[in-house]
């Protein structure tokens, strides 16, 4: 599908890679004016993908943040405060690392939550009020199949986190619905990007394949081409809503 998205501008978090570099190049694609493009540690990946969306015509800002920690949520959201976004990614997110009970530790149990749902959070209280003032707007968030299933094997945290993007994209969409502005949320299965080349196995991916009706892993582009569709006005009337793209392991 294709969306005149001319003459809005769009922050993307964590686009140096995977489904946020993708959904970065797409909103580019479909004619996005302005586009600020936050990544973590990966610059390279962030200028690589900056330079595609230039290439695709738009007007292209990379900033760089720690979202796992309060230092740096604060200063990505004092970086925000008074911008004029007419479209919110807000796709950073990680596991960090796998650790089961007996393993985890406070300082990972923050990052975790700082970074999958704090920086969520104030990052979209950042921005809100210029699409409340303007009576429009879009506020995607990034859940996973892990908040329906609890996760994989040390993955208990993180399911949590993406549990609270779930519950948190109904209490925003309530809350901002009344001033035009739509929240939604993508929950995406299993996708073959870094993302599980860093945190899965040749064993786990195979299991995972054999379990989903599709016969395969997803992609950055089909969770991207979500995003698309839940900005444009063929989902006008979607509010609250989290869409599980999973190649049918997970049907609800």
């Amino acid at each position: 599908m294709t969306v005149d998205l001319k003459g809005k501008t769009a922050l993307v978090t964590g686009a140096s890679r995977g489904i946020g570099a993708a959904t970065a190049i797409t909103l580019a694609n479909n004619g996005v004016s302005k586009l600020i493009i936050h990544y973590g540690g990966y610059k390279q990946g962030a200028d690589e993908t900056a330079e595609a969306a230039r290439k695709a015509g738009a007007e292209v800002e990379v900033i760089g943040a720690d979202l796992g920690t309060d230092k740096g949520i604060s200063e990505f959201v004092a970086a925000m405060a008074g911008r004029k976004v007419d479209i919110l990614v807000n796709n950073a997110g990680s596991l960090v690392k796998r650790a089961k009970l007996p393993e985890y530790t406070p300082e990972l149990w923050d990052t975790v939550m700082n970074l999958n749902v704090k920086s969520v959070y104030f990052i979209t209280q950042a921005l809100a009020p210029h699409m409340v003032e303007q009576k429009s707007g879009h506020v995607i968030l990034l859940s996973s199949i892990a908040a329906r299933n609890g996760g994989g094997p040390g993955a208990t945290v993180y399911a949590a986190a993406k549990a609270a993007i779930a519950a948190m994209t109904k209490g925003l969409a309530k809350e901002l619905a009344p001033a035009g502005v739509r929240v939604n949320a993508v929950s995406p299965g299993t996708v073959d990007n870094h993302f599980h080349e860093t945190f899965s196995n040749k064993q786990i991916l195979d299991g995972v394949v054999a379990m989903t009706p599709a016969g395969r892993l997803g992609t950055n582009e089909e969770i991207a081409d979500t995003v698309l569709f839940l900005i444009s006005d063929a989902a006008r009337y979607m509010y609250g809503q989290t869409l599980e793209i999973n190649g049918g392991m997970l049907m609800v």
